[in-house]
């Protein structure tokens, strides 16, 4: 497979899971906006936007951090190179380019994806953009379906490995902020806001019936933790995208003979995971913990790009 391909392919696992992560993201902040007074409406939304690393560049627009504003910023606005509509046209863009190493049923749902948002201006009221999202999270479902009825072969592996990289940069950020910022001075730990909050997380990762199956006690902020970072049973912790990152690594050097940097840090990124516990963790500190597991993710980007010569 030429170079170009695999970094086409592993762009576009990247994009559409970006694009459904934030519609997710949109989708249960919306929820949150709806149990919440405005000060604490705003502020869901001003979370929202630190996830996904869009601060600055909403505060660029000049607007004020409404659920109208913000929600048009992630889904919608040009001004935004990661809002839904960009992540989409960007997947599209690039699966044009590997249409012949992308099944007919993975582009046509990226392109529906695509279609059902362009030329929207606004996503409406609540009501209308919950619709929105969920036409979007629909097509993005099923481009994940059609990946998973693709041939295991190098295609598969390079869109897969875009997609667990993306994933485990999304899962990171997103318990980052609500440990570390989210709750608002004043608030009380494990009142009905921070309550909420975490239920928001669950519901953004799909993850609620996940904990009652996983944990018996009832919510609680670092057994959400331990979930999200060390249970591998549920698809988006992290040890889970690390995991399937080096045996997808693992496939394509077998199949290619390129095998290098990007190998042994995903390798190291799976050791460490296994070797750490949750109380480890939070001795450490939660946010410590995670900032470095962003780094180190970027790191094994780096050396994916790096090691199969992308452009």
């Amino acid at each position: 497979m030429l170079s170009r391909t695999a970094s086409n392919l592993y762009w576009i696992g990247r994009y559409m899971e970006r694009a459904e992560f934030t519609t997710r993201l949109i989708e249960a902040t919306i929820r949150l906006n709806s149990l919440s007074m405005k000060a604490r409406a705003d502020q869901a939304w001003k979370s929202a936007l630190a996830v996904v690393g869009e601060t600055d560049g909403f505060a660029r627009t000049g607007e004020n951090p409404t659920a109208f504003n913000v929600s048009r910023y992630l889904s919608l606005a040009e001004e935004n190179p990661n809002s839904v509509r960009a992540c989409l046209g960007l997947a599209r863009d690039n699966a044009r380019a590997a249409r012949n190493s992308l099944s007919r049923e993975g582009w046509e749902a990226i392109n529906r994806a695509w279609l059902t948002l362009r030329g929207r201006a606004s996503p409406g009221g609540a009501q209308a953009a919950l619709n929105m999202v969920e036409g979007v999270k629909a097509e993005t479902l099923g481009f994940e379906g059609a990946v998973a009825r693709m041939l295991r072969s190098e295609g598969y592996w390079f869109l897969r490995l875009g997609s667990v990289i993306e994933r485990a940069d999304n899962t990171a950020r997103l318990l980052d902020v609500k440990y570390y910022i989210l709750l608002p001075e004043g608030e009380p730990v494990g009142g009905t806001l921070d309550r909420d909050q975490w239920t928001t997380i669950l519901h953004t990762v799909s993850a609620r019936t996940a904990y009652r199956h996983l944990y018996t006690d009832a919510l609680k902020p670092w057994l959400v933790a331990d979930m999200l970072i060390f249970r591998r049973e549920l698809p988006r912790s992290l040890a889970a995208a690390a995991a399937e990152a080096v045996d997808l690594l693992t496939a394509i050097g077998e199949a290619t003979g390129r095998q290098g940097q990007a190998d042994r840090l995903a390798r190291d990124r799976e050791r460490k995971l296994q070797e750490t516990d949750i109380r480890t963790v939070f001795q450490g500190g939660l946010h410590q913990y995670l900032q470095r597991f962003i780094r180190e993710n970027a790191a094994v980007d780096r050396a994916i790009a790096a090691q199969f010569r992308f452009g």
